[in-house]
């Protein structure tokens, strides 16, 4: 398993050489990254080459512009996220309130020992980090973290990302839209070495060309100590993390040069800066184009392509895995009651046997989203079975005739010999359709010998090609 290094950086503000060496030891012998100021200026050029994930900072500062209080009243602002522990050994009770009214994380009296300052620093970048996660979950309350199915196309993809996974490499995932490429890029950064880290998703096609750069790079502070807010990006908030860049193509040309660059260096400048700042991060690239296609036409850089495609992914559509549909359509109807405080529902054979029939365009999303209707809009008792005739329009219409009865009603005006023929070369178009082509799969549910299957499609003049006519 590839080891990522602790990207947790603590910076010790103290104007005494002793206490920031001291602590500094203390904290590395714990396994955390330090790095030291003495005073106000060199903490803010700190602070601006990379933010802290925590600061330790005196009250009182010998030689300093700012004094502790100062500094906590700026860092505060410009950066509420990082929680600030002040220490002092001159401090009296109302120093320690105000502080803690001003935002510091705690307050801790010199000298203390150094199992009180780990656990509060422990504490601290856990609280940091459950704000963090908190934020992430509010904006991905319903995101599914998981694959469901076990058609052989969806365990040779869980094949794949086990073994990709661990590693820091590069993945492209290709497939539909809505065939589940985000949780592919879920899955791999929640297996891998920087599980911890932050996952951050840009979507290039949300944001517009002018401010593309702004929200990957960030800005930098013109305004010294007094100004606003400093602009952090994309590429300094992923450190340590996993960066999905979903729909690549739709990067500019400008900015695609860019971030090549920045995966060949391993730094960047943020925009109006000179500094470099340097990164380690993971990134996942996904697209429902023609790779190839976007190349030739100009729209997508080649080198960055190879750059990014050092392990390729791809997400099968629904279509080619309909064996996984009933798992996936129980599965949603199951979410859809837990999120709507709605009884659970159950799904007839014939409403099954619908959904594998279908073709779905929309991929894993559509279902997702038809079971929650089905959920919300169909009528009658929630302990009776949900019918091919209860499912929305455009899957209906589509359904067999074996299976929808309703839409077979010229049977009834023939020989019981061709009505027989017609019902059967129905339903087992419909059954072949269902489970993908796959003989031997259509045989055991049917009941067949899989060479009786074969001669009874072969006299009904039925290709394993040939597609369901809902007509």
């Amino acid at each position: 398993m590839a080891i990522v290094e602790n990207t947790t950086n603590i910076l010790i503000v103290d104007d005494e050489k002793d206490i920031r060496e001291l602590i500094s030891d203390t904290l590395k012998d714990e396994g955390y990254a330090t790095r030291m100021a003495k005073e106000s200026e060199s903490a803010f050029a700190a602070i601006a080459e990379r933010v802290p994930s925590a600061i330790i900072l005196d009250i009182w500062l010998k030689d300093s512009l700012l004094d502790g209080l100062g500094i906590l009243e700026t860092v505060k602002r410009k950066y509420p996220e990082i929680p600030v522990i002040m220490i002092s050994g001159h401090g009296t009770i109302e120093t320690a309130i105000t502080s803690i009214k001003m935002g510091a994380y705690d307050y801790i009296e010199k000298p203390f020992k150094s199992d009180r300052l780990i656990h509060v620093i422990k504490r601290a970048l856990e609280t940091a980090k459950l704000k963090n996660e908190n934020a992430e979950l509010k904006s991905r309350a319903h995101t599914e973290n998981v694959l469901t199915g076990c058609s052989q196309a969806i365990n040779s993809l869980k094949t794949a990302i086990e073994k990709v996974a661990p590693t820091s490499s590069r993945v492209f995932i290709t497939g539909a839209a809505g065939s589940g490429k985000e949780v592919v890029a879920r899955i791999l950064h929640e297996k891998s070495a920087r599980r911890a880290g932050p996952f951050i998703i840009l979507n290039a096609a949300s944001i517009t060309p002018a401010g593309l750069d702004v929200e990957l790079f960030g800005t930098e502070d013109k305004d010294g100590v007094n100004g606003g807010p400093r602009k952090i990006g994309i590429f300094e908030r992923v450190h340590g993390g996993t960066l999905f860049i979903d729909e690549i193509v739709d990067m500019p040309l400008a900015t695609q040069s860019k971030l090549l660059k920045v995966l060949q260096e391993q730094s960047f400048e943020r925009v109006g800066g000179t500094r470099k700042i340097e990164v380690n991060f993971r990134v996942i690239t996904a697209s429902n184009r023609d790779i190839q296609m976007e190349i030739k036409a100009g729209r997508l850089r080649e080198d960055l392509f190879y750059r990014l495609n050092v392990v390729p992914l791809r997400v099968p559509p629904l279509s080619e895995r309909r064996e996984d549909i009933p798992l996936l359509a129980r599965h949603f109807l199951k979410k859809a009651g837990e999120l709507s405080g709605l009884p659970a529902r159950v799904m007839g054979e014939d409403a099954i046997a619908a959904l594998q029939a279908y073709d779905w365009p929309g991929n894993v999303r559509q279902l997702k989203n038809i079971m929650e209707w089905v959920l919300i809009m169909v009528p009658g008792d929630a302990q009776l079975p949900i019918h091919s005739n209860m499912l929305p329009v455009e899957v209906f219409t589509a359904t067999p005739a074996a299976i929808n009865p309703e839409m077979n009603t010229d049977i009834m005006a023939m020989p019981l010999r061709e009505a027989r023929e017609l019902f059967e070369r129905q339903y087992l178009i419909a059954q072949v359709n269902r489970f993908g082509g796959n003989i031997s799969r259509t045989a055991a549910f049917v009941g067949m010998e899989r060479s009786a299957l074969h001669r009874k499609l072969r006299s009904l003049n039925i290709g394993q090609e040939e597609k369901v006519d809902a007509a």
